[in-house]
């Protein structure tokens, strides 16, 4: 051993150290570190603890005063050692967070782990680490609108109130459209799919026109009426609402809950019928909350013609007081 390095293995320890070195699931720097520690508790030099166990000079002479020092859990563990790089600054942390919350250079919408680690002289990997530890996500973003409609909130419970309890006696539909839906077809027919080759199909199309769909959604149980339409007028809209009527028993409320699309606010679609806007009890071109990516307002009239005047408005929210 080297000089000022001098140690006695004690039973305790030999036995520890034989069953580490034994142990077939040891990780092989444990085993070969207890061996230098048996060789040199045997007596062996240290020119044949090299032979033994493969190691340099210094290396048997590390661990021989590391055991001498702190015994055989020393052996066990690695010191901690100065990470390659130097870390980063907080200065230079300060800056990437700063950056982030600000807009990014150039015509972009977002920065990106690449453009920044190139801003300030670092890596992607680094800014990604920045970004993860302050819970920044430059990349993502949440949706809101606010609506100008000064009524919305009592639209919104009105129209929301319908969905979650429709008033007894009444049918609650909820009415939509869908314009411009093209019917395309191939230019040349395909080959069916047989085995060992795969259906044919044109890369190219032709249009044979436009059609527009209008449906109703029954609330209740989840029924759906739609019906195609060559345009998309005001004049198309009423013939659905009166196929929507044939269907429905005489008697009963229907609450229609629409859009604010064009072919649907004009007068003309509701001569004659009680627009309820959340609720109130004025005659007035209905239409639902303003400004707002959901949109949809409650019709109430008496089924039995398009032009049959109401017996009178009512609350959306509050179920009819008679049905006969």
């Amino acid at each position: 051993m080297r000089t000022g390095i001098t140690f006695e293995v004690s039973a305790a320890d030999r036995t520890r150290l034989e069953a580490i070195a034994a142990d077939r699931n040891s990780p092989q720097k444990h085993v070969w570190r207890a061996n230098i520690i048996l060789f040199s508790g045997a007596g062996h030099g240290t020119a044949e603890i090299m032979r033994r166990t493969g190691k340099a000079k210094t290396c048997v002479w590390r661990w021989q005063e590391r055991y001498m020092r702190e015994g055989v859990d020393s052996l066990l563990r690695d010191k901690t050692r100065p990470s390659r790089k130097q870390p980063l600054p907080k200065e230079t942390a300060a800056r990437v967070v700063e950056l982030t919350l600000g807009p990014p250079s150039g015509e972009v919408t977002h920065w990106t782990a690449s453009a920044m680690a190139a801003v300030c002289g670092i890596s992607a990997s680094s800014v990604q680490r920045i970004w993860r530890s302050h819970g920044l996500q430059p990349h993502r973003f949440r949706q809101f609108k606010l609506s100008k409609d000064p009524k919305f909130v009592e639209k919104l419970q009105d129209i929301v109130g319908l969905y979650l309890a429709p008033p007894a006696h009444a049918l609650v539909l909820s009415i939509d459209e869908k314009s411009q839906i093209q019917a395309l077809d191939r230019t040349q027919p395909g080959l069916p799919m047989k085995k060992g080759r795969l259906g044919t199909l044109t890369h190219d199309y032709k249009r044979h026109g436009t059609t527009t769909l209008f449906a109703a959604l029954n609330i209740l149980d989840g029924t759906v009426t739609g019906q195609n339409m060559q345009r998309h007028r005001h004049q198309e809209f009423i013939r659905f609402l009166n196929a929507i009527e044939a269907k429905v028993p005489a008697g009963k409320i229907i609450h229609a809950v629409l859009d604010n699309y064009a072919a649907t606010n004009t007068r003309k679609c509701w001569p004659g019928l009680s627009g309820i806007r959340a609720g109130s009890s004025t005659l007035r071109q209905p239409r639902a909350p303003g400004s707002t990516p959901w949109r949809g307002f409650s019709q109430n009239s008496r089924s039995g013609g398009s032009n049959a005047a109401s017996s009178g408005p009512s609350p959306i929210s509050r179920p009819p007081s008679t049905a006969s």
